[in-house]
């Protein structure tokens, strides 16, 4: 019994170490998003292009060994995008709040 129960501390602490790199390549991801927010305030398009997102959950859908579905999948990338463009726009209220107060303190 106590060889299972060492069984579950053991898959525990995989998980533990792929949530690890779970976190890092998100982070990965978000300040690759950033850098596109600034590029689209440049050229001054919009934050969201629904066809992007949907080339990107579908890719990922593509790429998909499983056992996650293909609807998982699109949920969980959708969360993901979202938190994206949240970013995305927050990242680029902060830029316009710094233009202003260099304005006023200029």
């Amino acid at each position: 019994m106590k060889s299972e129960f060492d069984k579950i501390y053991g898959l525990r602490d995989k998980i533990d170490e792929v949530d690890q790199k779970i976190i890092n390549l998100l982070n990965q991801r978000a300040q690759y998003a950033t850098q596109i927010g600034q590029i689209k305030r440049i050229l001054d398009i919009p934050v969201y292009v629904p066809s992007r997102e949907e080339e990107v959950i579908a890719h990922v859908q593509s790429i998909n060994p499983g056992p996650l579905s293909a609807d998982a999948i699109r949920r969980l990338y959708e969360r993901i995008i979202d938190e994206s463009r949240r970013l995305e726009r927050e990242h680029f209220e902060h830029l316009l709040n710094q233009e202003q107060e260099n304005r006023l303190n200029g």
